[in-house]
């Protein structure tokens, strides 16, 4: 399926649409690239430093041991403090395939000169478990898939906590998807836990505070935590509860006072609150999450415990993989894609919006001694850019595909 085509100068051909360019300023320049990778479209921001998706620059050379597509976790080395502990913790706890791997780090220039701190992660194809949660149209997921997907969750939290890590910050979007193989006309995704920016030791000693600290997201956060300050391996265990809630029903923890202020929530758990459980989900996940949101921490399930529940127990032997979505050749029922040309020197990618439209990206090499330029692509705004490009970015309006 050939869907993209470089055009002549100052356009390309999408889908068979002749669209127009325009220059608009390209963020991801200031970060550089690696010695193997290119830096590509960026997949998220948040306090740690941004993630960016990366390809190879030639995927059959002495690199090939990297996959072809890859995410890379950046920050300028002065304020890189958090992802290099991420990458310490990763090192500790590697070799089980329900929790993201890392490849390695690299030192980058950025073109204002400063030094960035790149951590190399798996890419997750398949999106968050948030977004997975947000395309069921926030109705919650089928019951099996849940069931594969908290079986995934448990076999990662087991390892990390034997290991003696405890992950301090569970929650949908730090739930990556990835494709384990593809069986017929659909693809296995894996749930793999992500983000170890804001994990700890188990048992670790902390200095004494007049006020309880904590680590992580509010609406996750158990009793413990926010009364006492502590945060072990049963606070993870509350956090996958509030993620099998969030499953079950597509609404997150305490979906009900989203109107109110994050301290007022924070009371009710401190008060030993549960979140709310709607009285007609299956009783055997209703009993795995009470499992969960034991009020006593010395009494909550473990891991260990809960991947003998009913509610995981008996699936098929498949080192937890779920199979949703097809593999489709109608570009209207794709929602994202990212490849690599035969001829290795093009690469693209793209996803759609929530209003119809499309948005992504495609790079190439040119062979013209020209500046490198990031362009944007739009069929709404005219333009007789003549500049050929390395990076686009393109926007098709709704309805046009």
């Amino acid at each position: 399926m050939n869907i993209m085509q470089q055009g002549k100068k100052g356009e390309v051909i999408v889908g068979g649409h002749q669209l127009e360019l325009r220059t608009v300023v390209d963020d991801r320049r200031s970060y550089g690239d690696g010695v193997a990778w290119r830096r590509g479209a960026m997949l998220g921001k948040g306090s740690s430093g941004c993630v960016f998706m990366a390809t190879l620059k030639k995927p059959r050379s002495k690199y090939s041991y990297y996959p072809s597509v890859m995410a890379v976790k950046s920050a300028e080395v002065s304020d890189s403090g958090s992802i290099q502990k991420e990458r310490e913790v990763l090192d500790k706890i590697k070799g089980n395939p329900y929790v993201i791997r890392s490849f390695g780090e690299e030192t980058t220039t950025g073109e204002n000169g400063d030094m960035v701190y790149n951590l190399l992660l798996e890419y997750g194809s398949g999106g968050t478990l948030a977004e997975r949660i947000k395309r069921s149209g926030e109705k919650g997921l089928p019951e099996l898939e849940i069931r594969f997907h908290t079986r995934s969750l448990l076999r990662g939290l087991n390892h990390i906590h034997m290991i003696g890590y405890v992950h301090c910050d569970l929650k949908p979007d730090n739930i990556l998807l990835l494709p384990s193989s593809t069986v017929g006309s659909g693809v296995q995704f894996r749930a793999k836990i992500g983000d170890f920016g804001l994990a700890k030791r188990a048992k670790q000693s902390k200095k004494r505070r007049l006020e309880p600290y904590w680590r992580g997201t509010p609406i996750y956060l158990s009793p413990e935590v926010v009364k006492d300050g502590v945060q072990e391996e049963p606070s993870d265990i509350w956090a996958l509860g509030c993620i099998v809630l969030h499953m079950l029903t597509g609404e997150p923890p305490w979906a009900e006072d989203r109107q109110l202020e994050a301290k007022v929530v924070l009371t009710k758990i401190k008060e030993g609150k549960t979140p709310k459980i709607p009285k007609e989900i299956p009783k055997v996940a209703m009993d795995f999450l009470k499992g969960c949101f034991v009020k006593n921490d010395m009494y909550r399930l473990t891991a260990e415990m809960l991947l003998n529940h009913p509610f995981v127990e008996g699936l098929a032997d498949d080192d937890g993989d779920w199979q949703f979505g097809e593999v489709v050749e109608d570009l209207n029922a794709i929602h994202s894609a990212s490849w690599v040309s035969d001829d290795e020197d093009s690469i693209y990618s793209w996803s759609d919006e929530d209003d119809g439209s499309y948005e992504g990206e495609v790079t190439w090499e040119s062979e013209e001694n020209l500046d490198e330029t990031s362009l944007e692509l739009s069929s709404e705004v005219p333009s007789h850019a003549s500049t050929k490009t390395y990076l686009v970015d393109y926007t098709i309006r709704a309805g046009v595909v």
